[in-house]
């Protein structure tokens, strides 16, 4: 598999051989610290009960099952797009981008008609 990894225009950037681990990159120790930090503000603010936030309607197996389907289909938009939304919005925003601004119109228009559809399962 690594020879195969290492002739794949795409993933050869992720996988050199003899190179450092994968996971020794500032943005997993980032992500980790993000974590840990959160860990010990609730734990030390005795605020901590797990829990799925959902609505009166919705069951929990509904409530997780449209999460997975919903960061699937977030990650797929992501692949074809190169990147995410909020670099999208933040930086093409930023320097006046006429296309990042039709995008994050649309995100806004998008998010309040599917708001009407999935608002009963909150109320």
């Amino acid at each position: 598999a690594p020879s195969a990894v290492e002739q794949h225009p795409y993933y050869k950037e992720f996988y050199k051989a003899g190179g450092k681990h994968p996971f020794m990159n500032w943005i997993v120790f980032e992500v980790l610290g993000v974590f840990i930090g959160g860990l010990v503000a609730v734990l030390t603010a005795r605020r901590f009960r797990p829990g799925v936030g959902r609505g009166p309607t919705a069951s929990i197996g509904l409530r997780l099952s449209l999460a997975l389907i919903g960061g699937i289909i977030g990650g797929i938009g992501t692949r074809f797009a190169l990147g995410c939304t909020s670099g999208q919005a933040l930086s093409g925003g930023a320097t006046m981008a006429v296309g990042s601004w039709v995008f994050m119109m649309a995100v806004f228009a998008t998010a309040f008609v599917t708001a009407y559809f999935v608002r009963r399962e909150w109320s």
